[in-house]
């Protein structure tokens, strides 16, 4: 089966799918032993054509396609955009735009928290997929057929499962919800990765100042490091040993080689002199510039039988509305609203959610309404005063 290993087929295709209204697109990629994503294949299909591109062929440019990504005149769609979006910023150092994530779209339209592709091809293509090559080694060449087929189906059945979500959100009035939600996608923000902030990313961090300010050092050394050789951040060093790193401060040889994880021959070479370094830049920031521990905020205490009302308001709004819980609102979201009402500051009392649940979760947690039990089903009545 033919595939894309040139850069003028890849071009004469791409121009041939920029006359569609839009095209579909995912990735196949390998990133086990790396830390960047290693692009493999991508396959993108128009509406009436569809193509698996070997990114991995000897001599190709991939420019064509990252052009017709960045061609606003036609919307891209994908299935769970995320990692594929990833790929996609790194080598563009911009986002395909404009952008339509049939995950995303699913939840709008109630298929549930997290609409599985196969759940979806399945209820709306009337197709089912082949798994058998979802976790197959995408760096060997040459590809076979049945891989190409595999990847090709992963955008021929995204083409009917995209129109008929598309037609859902236009008849029930909700694509600006979609479009609400595709925000975050479409912030390049969520794909940068600056080292100085990969401290938030370690659990169990120190909730001494002095010891957090060392590890938000040695975390943005490891990082850097990790991008530099281009392996995963736990092969350059663990986070266990960055936490026992921060904690006692280690500022000479001897001290550093006694951490479990380094061992003298790191601790004697290049990384454990940029980690000592690392380290007194840590040791040497002022007290009055310590970072401030972010405190896990407690909420008033009594409030279990508000939240689970406001729970089952949230089921009956989410069946209501058919619209995934997950999406409407986070029991983080039900949590602060009970405790804190109007003030609460959370996404399920903004926009459309405000209008589909927030404003009846306030009148509960107020008492204007009440939730009863009427022929089978629970609904809403007002209460009068």
């Amino acid at each position: 089966m033919p595939i894309i290993t040139d850069t003028q087929t890849l071009a004469d295709f791409c121009r041939r799918v920029r006359t569609s209204s839009y095209v579909t697109v995912d990735t196949e990629f390998m990133r086990e032993s790396t830390f960047w994503p290693h692009l493999c294949v991508v396959q993108v299909a128009g509406e009436n054509e569809a193509e698996v591109i070997d990114a991995l062929a000897e001599g190709i440019d991939l420019a064509p396609l990252y052009e017709l990504m960045a061609d606003t005149s036609v919307l891209k769609v994908f299935h769970a955009a995320r990692q594929d979006l990833e790929i996609f910023y790194n080598a563009m150092e911009t986002l395909p735009a404009p952008l339509f994530d049939t995950q995303v779209a699913a939840m709008v339209c109630g298929f549930g928290d997290s609409a599985g592709y196969e759940t979806l091809v399945r209820q709306l293509a009337g197709k089912a997929v082949d798994k058998s090559s979802r976790f197959t080694d995408w760096s060997h060449r040459p590809l076979s057929e049945k891989q190409v087929v595999y990847a090709l189906g992963d955008v021929t059945h995204l083409r009917p499962v995209y129109e008929k979500l598309a037609a859902m959100l236009a008849k029930n009035g909700r694509t600006a919800w979609l479009d609400e939600e595709m925000a975050i996608l479409t912030e390049p923000r969520t794909y940068s990765q600056p080292s100085e902030d990969a401290w938030r990313r370690i659990k169990g961090k120190p909730t001494n100042r002095r010891a957090l300010a060392v590890l938000m050092k040695i975390a943005a050394w490891r990082d850097r490091e990790a991008k530099r050789r281009d392996i995963p951040r736990s092969r350059v060093l663990r986070d266990e040993a960055l936490i026992e790193i921060a904690h006692h401060a280690p500022q000479n040889i001897d001290d550093l080689a006694r951490v479990r994880g380094m061992g003298r021959r790191m601790a004697e070479g290049q990384s454990g002199a940029e980690l000592l370094a690392a380290v007194a830049e840590g040791i040497a920031i002022p007290d009055h510039d310590l970072p401030v521990i972010e405190r896990t905020e407690s909420l008033p205490r009594g409030l279990g039988p508000i939240t689970d009302l406001l729970k089952v308001l949230l089921k009956m709004k989410s069946e209501e509305h058919q619209v995934a819980t997950k999406l409407l609102a986070s029991v983080d979201d039900v949590e602060r609203i009970a405790a804190y009402g109007e003030d609460a500051g959370v996404a399920a009392l903004q926009g459309w959610r405000r209008k589909v649940y927030g404003e009846d979760a306030l009148a509960l947690r107020s008492g204007k309404v009440a939730v009863v039990a009427s022929k089978g089903a629970l609904e809403l009545v007002e209460i009068e005063d």
